[in-house]
């Protein structure tokens, strides 16, 4: 086996920009392959892991999105070991990869850590992007001895590399170096250097780098390492056969789903800004607010505040959720990186991410809106209050889903935070505490933002939930007391044709549809940009991209 190195003035091995089409084959053995099958990986440059696991959880985690079936725990576990150990990673198993709270591993044995993910389902062929970047000399020399090791075991190991010492050059077998996206050498790295020497017969003090570069572009072209190539390439198009299906059955779907919840459980429990820290700000919002409003009764004045409390509730739920987009972003970036390997799809994630912080968005409505219930002194009854419950509840999840979505469409976090807080107070705008939603602008505000604004769903069943059948003094004493439903109609203009219940249903449908714009989302944005960028695109082709067990890539 080889560990070839690829040098170029760019990345080499990196995923295409979004407006470059690539067309061609994959080819290992002589068979076709996909880019996404188990033969052939690819690490990434970025180390992007969840920080509060340990080297050890997070290769047992991986393990166990990736293996076969046909494996037991215990044949899972002595993979994990015998990874560990072939990486030189035993003395900080048991460590934290570590975050913004945890201080964690090395940068070296982050880069180990990357690798040793992707070596875990034994492929024929390693791509690595950059495995030395930013290490200091000692950590990168060690990396690219694991890497040799691996290539010796019977691997293909295929790196993109800038500016090498030379002790790290003396590593590899073999030499590919681009300029330009030419080929200016491939062959064997101990005799790159005389290979590309300048010839005796002529000076070339005075070329310039152009005519350096095209002078050794052309001496490859015309030497035998060229010809050997091509002719290699050619026989492998000969052999080409259908893709075999590999026997070993990937995990199923549930038991994907099930690893992927105990992963996320552990890491939000683990992080305490996930959502430890905002439940104690929802919390001391809700004392703040209960104090605020604290036993608001049944007077004639009581009548706004109780519709200023639901607004100002629900308005500072959305805001409070802004605080987990630091967290969502880092655990979308995890996602893309594992789906790009083919760890899991969409299908799984979305499922898991919402059922593993389901209980912590229950805690904080449960908490929350047991403070506020009796601080508020609102309307009394388990039914009342439970109501309370699940309508915070809606609300959160459906916030913290369009918080999601928000982070996958928007380039970074800055953005990320600014188009959520105007998001947020788009969809607070509509929701009758403002204006009465009879009197709302028809074009925009009525239609469509009224219908869909999730925040004028919860207000509105929250108040209903809240006033009807409760009595409140006339504004002029002696008069009839003013009933909950008149209220309702005549100074916040919500038409009572149906049920606060209906309107729960109306919330619990958004965060459906939500979650399922979500996947949508995930799934298509890469694609939809694609298609956008398609006019513009610049067309590669290559006709065959091969790689042969027991020889070297080309």
């Amino acid at each position: 086996m080889a560990i070839e190195l690829a040098i170029n003035e760019n990345k080499c091995i990196s995923r295409l920009s979004s407006n470059v089409r690539m067309s061609g084959k994959v080819l290992c053995s002589g068979r076709s392959r996909s880019i996404g099958c188990r033969d052939i990986s690819y690490a990434t440059q970025e180390d992007v892991f969840l920080g509060t696991l340990t080297v050890r959880e997070t290769l047992t985690y991986s393990a166990q999105l990736r293996l076969p079936t046909t494996l037991t725990k215990e044949d899972t576990d002595n993979i994990v070991e015998g990874t560990i150990h072939k990486m030189g990673l035993q003395d900080c198993a048991d460590r934290v990869i570590g975050n913004w709270h945890l201080r964690g591993i090395s940068g070296g044995e982050k880069r180990r850590l990357i690798i040793s993910v992707e070596i875990l389902t034994q492929p024929h062929v390693l791509f690595l992007d950059e495995p030395t970047s930013g290490l200091d000399s000692a950590s990168a020399l060690l990396v690219i001895q694991v890497l040799r090791n691996i290539a010796h075991d019977g691997r293909i190991v295929v790196c993109a590399i800038h500016h090498p010492r030379s002790d790290v050059f003396n590593l590899f077998d073999d030499l590919y170096l681009l300029s330009g996206g030419e080929t200016v050498y491939f062959g064997d790295a101990q005799h790159a250097v005389k290979e590309m020497m300048p010839s005796s017969s002529g000076s070339s003090t005075n070329l310039t780098t152009s005519e350096i570069k095209a002078r050794l572009v052309e001496r490859y072209k015309a030497s035998d390492n060229a010809r050997n190539a091509r002719k290699k390439i050619q026989e492998f198009a000969l052999l080409e056969e259908n893709c075999s299906t590999s026997n070993a059955s990937k995990p199923s779907w549930s038991e994907q789903l099930r690893t992927l919840i105990r992963r996320s459980s552990l890491n939000i429990c683990r992080d305490i800004g996930y959502y430890w820290l905002r439940i104690v700000f929802y919390i001391l919002v809700s004392l703040s607010a209960g104090s605020f409003f604290s036993n608001i009764g049944t007077s004639n004045s009581a009548i706004l505040l109780r519709g200023k409390f639901d607004g100002f509730i629900y308005g500072l739920m959305i805001v409070l959720s802004i605080g987990g987009l630091p967290f969502f972003s880092e655990e979308i970036k995890v996602f893309r990186r594992e789906r790009f390997g083919g760890h899991y799809g969409e299908a799984v994630y979305v499922p898991s991410n919402f059922l593993s912080t389901l209980p912590f968005v229950a805690a904080i409505s449960i908490s929350s809106g047991t403070i506020l219930y009796y601080m508020v002194n609102l309307h009394r009854g388990l039914s009342h209050y439970c109501y309370l419950c699940i309508n915070l509840l809606c609300c959160i999840a459906v916030a913290e889903t369009c918080m999601l979505i928000v982070t996958i469409l928007v380039p970074n976090l800055l953005m990320a935070i600014g188009a959520s807080a105007g998001l947020a107070v788009i969809v607070m705008m509509p929701t009758g505490i403002f204006r009465r939603a009879l009197d709302l602008p028809r074009f925009f505000w009525y239609y469509p933002m009224y219908d869909i604004s999730y925040v004028a769903w919860a207000v509105e069943g929250q108040c209903k939930n809240d006033m009807i059948g409760l009595e409140f003094d006339p504004p002029v004493p002696g008069e009839p007391k003013l009933k909950g439903e008149m209220i309702h109609r005549n100074t916040f203009g919500i038409k009572l044709h149906h049920s606060k219940w209906w309107d729960l249903a109306a919330l619990a449908s958004l965060l459906a549809v939500l979650r399922i714009l979500f996947y949508m989302v995930l799934r298509y944005k890469e694609r939809a940009s694609s298609i956008l960028h398609r006019f513009c695109a610049t067309t590669i082709k290559h006709p065959f991209r091969t790689f042969h067990q027991g020889s070297k890539p080309s």
